[in-house]
């Protein structure tokens, strides 16, 4: 018996396409005890490069993604499906992390902290010199307001359109854009020596990819 073309029915019985986000959380939502696990499993390392870049804090951005998904696990029935999953998570990361920045200071950070972070961010190639930068940019971002610098994380730092992060951070474009000029004016003089080697854009690019077609 000669085996079944490549093309035939049998042969392409197996490869199933994956679950989408928003199946495994309508499958959640029905009482499947294994899909939520199966949401957290794919997002959290995005989740965490949102919040470490966001509150320059390992510490805290562990337990601000923590509680993002807690808030995701008991609140998934108010997902509308009017954004990706992906946005949906990261507008929740965000304003766990918001919140943590006005209810308290975040605490300094030790260099060590940071670097052994920045490390696990960052590429293979020219670690030493990715991480200096975005040691220098974390320091640099923790003298915003916690509003501009949500937004300037988002849209220069993880790759985000306005329109995108808009919709993440639950405000117009506008202000979106008001909030980065406002950031970038207060870190121009801050990081201007950093242009010859990098920017904000290329410090976290390729994770910027990631965050949006992940």
């Amino acid at each position: 018996m000669t085996s079944p073309p490549d093309n035939s029915p049998a042969a392409g019985h197996s490869a199933r396409p994956a679950v989408s986000d928003a199946e495994l959380l309508t499958r959640h939502i029905e009482g499947d005890p294994h899909a939520f696990s199966e949401i957290v499993k794919r997002h959290r390392d995005r989740m965490w490069a949102v919040a470490l870049r966001t509150l320059g804090d390992p510490d805290e951005a562990a337990d601000a993604v923590q509680d993002a998904f807690v808030s995701a696990y008991r609140k998934a029935e108010s997902f509308r499906g009017e954004a990706a999953v992906t946005t949906w998570l990261h507008r929740i990361v965000v304003n766990a992390c918001l919140d943590r920045m006005r209810r308290k200071s975040v605490r300094p950070v030790a260099d060590d902290e940071l670097i052994e972070a920045a490390e696990r961010e960052a590429p293979p190639a020219d670690q030493a010199g990715e991480r200096e930068v975005s040691l220098e940019v974390t320091a640099a971002l923790k003298l915003l307001p916690p509003d501009q610098r949500a937004a300037l994380v988002l849209v220069d730092m993880m790759g985000y359109g306005v329109e995108d992060a808009a919709t993440v951070l639950g405000v117009p474009a506008g202000t979106v854009k008001s909030r980065c000029a406002r950031g970038r004016a207060k870190l121009a003089p801050i990081l201007s020596h950093l242009r010859n080697r990098s920017d904000l854009t290329r410090v976290s690019s390729a994770k910027g990819a990631e965050l949006r077609d992940g």
